[in-house]
């Protein structure tokens, strides 16, 4: 099991801003967990990188590569993961929707992803192999053409294929399900994949290279319960690719104490869409926070109508929001015990509370404090399964 943080919480952009990231944060978390012995010394460190598609062009030109294949060697350490989902700017500005554009309809999106490629192949070392997380096709709203993101994907999944076996590296790309995403559940994801591997005319290669990026956070968020899921996947033969570990806010909607506590996690930056659920086990679902809100306070959503309501807010793994607000780490337990029953299901997990910058001043603490916490989270529920 290779366990590393994305990068993804480090505000950065273009491939200097990356490398300070780099420099400054992700090896201050290095120090902090050697310190603490949670980092074995002597053991390189795994590092789960975030690159824009900018960051991605600029790092493939002229000997910026090198370099970094260098860097990597002088403070042993190794990518093992590339999140590819944000193709542009994720922190300090509108995010929302713009996360889901280019969708994987357009040839931006293809090429911005064989970049990652391209750099995880030369990178990454043989015993880890390489995975690339994304979207899960498209946003619902955009009422992409299924048959385009199909199509693309199977052109990617011959790319990566070439490049493995050029490179004799195990790479594969994750779909990553998300609330409101052109699939976001078990069933959906299953779907997809059914017509996936229906128009592929090398159905075997699909498989190899392309899989699921498994997030306990919007799984939670849809109530699907992690070992259903995670049994469903492997039943069907898609792999999992990667693991996301973090947990949803959730909360009871029917209590108003809880729904103004909400309000405190309004913020403009990301989407935080809401599935609401009633007592007979059906779901409502609301694009956004400030959506489900004003529905509540127009009096066209009866909050009273459902049991229980979760937030697509990725809050700490260690840490709880204040009552009456909760989260879901049930469910991050049971991801990563049924992981713990089939080692050979997949070994990349990431830790991935991209959410700092806009978390309420309770949750709120020094980056470095907070993503080495996590880590201690993670191994603590390792040493008890």
């Amino acid at each position: 099991m290779i366990l590393g943080y994305c990068t993804n919480i480090h505000p950065a952009e273009t491939w200097l801003e990356t490398m300070e990231a780099l420099q400054n944060y992700v090896m201050s978390v290095r120090h902090r967990l050697l310190e603490t012995g949670d980092h074995p010394v002597g053991k390189a460190y795994p590092i789960g990188l975030r690159l824009s598609a900018l960051a991605a062009r600029e790092l493939l030109k002229g000997d910026e590569l090198n370099k970094f294949k260098e860097w990597l060697v002088v403070n042993d350490s190794y990518v093992f993961t590339i999140n590819g989902f944000p193709y542009g700017s994720f922190h300090g500005t509108r995010v929302k929707e713009k996360v889901f554009q280019p969708d994987w309809a357009s040839p931006d999106r293809v090429t911005y992803t064989k970049d990652l490629f391209r750099i995880l192949a030369e990178i990454a070392p043989a015993s880890a192999g390489g995975s690339v997380s994304t979207l899960p096709g498209s946003h619902k709203t955009f009422h992409t053409d299924e048959t385009a993101i199909r199509t693309n994907l199977i052109e990617i999944a011959h790319f990566i294929e070439d490049l493995s076996q050029r490179y004799q590296i195990d790479l594969h790309l994750g779909l990553e399900p998300e609330p409101l995403g052109h699939f976001e559940n078990t069933a959906e994801t299953l779907g997809f994949f059914d017509r996936l591997h229906a128009q592929a005319h090398s159905p075997v290669i699909l498989a190899k290279r392309i899989g699921v990026n498994f997030d306990s956070c919007h799984f939670a968020i849809e109530f699907d319960d992690a070992e259903p899921s995670l049994d469903a996947f492997a039943t069907a033969g898609i792999r999992l690719s990667k693991i996301h570990l973090s947990n949803a806010l959730s909360l009871n909607p029917g209590d108003p104490a809880a729904i103004d506590a909400i309000r405190n996690f309004v913020e403009p930056t990301y989407f935080h869409q809401v599935i609401a659920q009633r007592p007979d086990a059906t779901l409502a679902r609301f694009v956004d926070l400030p959506v489900f809100l004003d529905g509540v306070d127009s009096g066209a959503v009866s909050s009273a109508d459902f049991k229980d309501a979760r937030v697509h807010f990725h809050i700490p793994l260690d840490a709880q929001p204040m009552p009456p607000l909760s989260s879901t780490p049930t469910h991050v337990e049971q991801t990563l015990a049924w992981c713990q029953r089939h080692p050979s299901a997949c070994n990349h997990f990431e830790i991935e509370t991209y959410t700092w910058g806009v978390l309420p001043g309770n949750l709120h603490r020094p980056v470095v404090e907070q993503i080495a916490s996590e880590y201690r989270w993670v191994l603590d529920q390792l040493k008890r399964l």
